[in-house]
């Protein structure tokens, strides 16, 4: 399984076997599969979504926006729910507005689920930790 390093970028190939098993990076020696949700930025997105194998849930948001600042505790309470089945990962539409546009990304927060980087499913609104577990399963 090719996992994306948050950190360097770089791709690491980790055996399905060791997922569990906290694996890091070889470059950085950063975790690849984090329990806090990960930074994207515009010169990131396209790499780690296209080459990470395991799904990749995604919180477009932006800080003037109040449900997405209410919504952030949540998103953080899923990743240490959902890692190291699926990487959460959020996208500031302001600090990436080609990224947001290439997703139509027309209101805020969006989550968009990506698998083998493509988008499988999307909603938005804000949501409880809960909601985001019931919605990637």
């Amino acid at each position: 399984m090719n996992l994306v390093c948050s950190a360097c970028l770089a791709v690491n190939r980790v055996p399905d076997s060791k997922l569990h098993d906290k694996p890091v990076c070889g470059k950085c020696k950063q975790g690849l599969l984090p329990t806090h949700p990960i930074e994207l930025t515009e010169a990131t997105f396209a790499k780690f979504i296209a080459k990470t194998d395991v799904p990749v849930l995604v919180d477009f948001w932006a800080a003037w926006c109040g449900p997405c600042r209410m919504m952030a505790p949540a998103f953080a309470e899923a990743a240490t729910q959902l890692s190291p089945r699926i990487v959460l990962a959020k996208l500031d539409t302001e600090a990436a507005p080609q990224t947001a546009a290439r997703f139509n990304i027309s209101g805020i927060p969006t989550v968009i689920l990506f698998k083998a980087g493509r988008e499988v499913t999307r909603r938005s609104g804000a949501l409880s930790a809960q909601q985001i577990i019931q919605f990637v399963s």
